[in-house]
């Protein structure tokens, strides 16, 4: 994200930037300076974490920092359809609120020492569900399934449910395995068995967005640069680390009587 942001590629940094200012194209390549330094700072902190506790906390505090603007961008009409009756129909604050998956694993980072298993569980859970639930949810409108096709279409682990329903009846079908999913993994938590298969499928979800980086071919504008679309795929690895760390907090949490 950072060298695409270098080479000029703003996806859906233009639309946040407008809930605070009138956007130009000169303006907008001004505004995106911090950002492309807070991004190769969180490279770099991430790096040292892996080592040091103070470049951890230093990390949470970036990331807060990285995700403000984004989140407090949902409050304007531009993330959202009018057309379709707005809020909660949105568009590309799509991109946007999965910004929460950031400020999770910052509050997690900065909590890690004092934090419970629970805590970070349910920490963890939260930003998994809200996207599975209002994007899975929007998977049911024709809007979206119209807008799913081509990343679909292109995808060979997902292609194969255009030969058996239609676009709008695929939509549906990923739209309900996404619910399945969530409502799975957390009645994980309380019931052990369930676990294992909510976070298979969870997981399922974000590894399978990752393969359109390689077979959409509009993921990319130029090698190593990523369009609009590949920013938006590749945040999904966010999910991912949140996956990660809501899974080490089921291993280490008390056993139910």
């Amino acid at each position: 994200m950072a060298w695409s942001f270098q080479a000029g590629q703003y996806g859906a940094f233009s639309a946040i930037v407008a809930y605070f200012t009138e956007v130009s194209p000169t303006l907008l390549a001004q505004l995106a300076q911090p950002q492309i330094g807070l991004l190769w700072t969180v490279v770099l902190l991430a790096l040292l974490g892996l080592r040091w506790r103070l470049p951890q906390r230093l990390l949470a505090l970036t990331l807060v920092l990285f995700s403000l603007l984004p989140l407090i961008s949902l409050f304007g009409a531009q993330h959202y359809i009018a057309s379709l009756g707005g809020f909660p129909i949105i568009g590309s604050g799509q991109g946007v609120i999965k910004f929460v998956a950031l400020v999770a694993l910052a509050i997690t980072l900065w909590r890690w020492p004092v934090s419970s298993p629970a805590e970070r569980f349910w920490l963890n859970y939260l930003p998994v569900a809200l996207v599975l639930l209002w994007i899975g949810g929007m998977k049911f409108l024709p809007y979206e399934a119209k807008g799913i096709v081509d990343l679909v279409s292109s995808s060979p682990l997902l292609s194969w449910l255009y030969l058996v329903a239609d676009e709008q009846t695929a939509s549906d079908l990923i739209g309900l395995f996404d619910w399945l999913a969530l409502l799975l993994l957390a009645a994980g938590y309380r019931w052990p068995r369930l676990f294992v298969p909510g976070f298979l499928m969870c997981g399922s979800v974000f590894v399978t967005t990752q393969t359109f980086l390689i077979s959409f071919p509009d993921a990319w504008t130029a090698p190593a640069v990523l369009s609009s679309s590949g920013v938006f795929i590749i945040k999904d690895l966010w999910f991912i680390a949140n996956m990660l760390l809501l899974a080490q907090a089921w291993l280490i949490r008390p056993k139910q009587g």
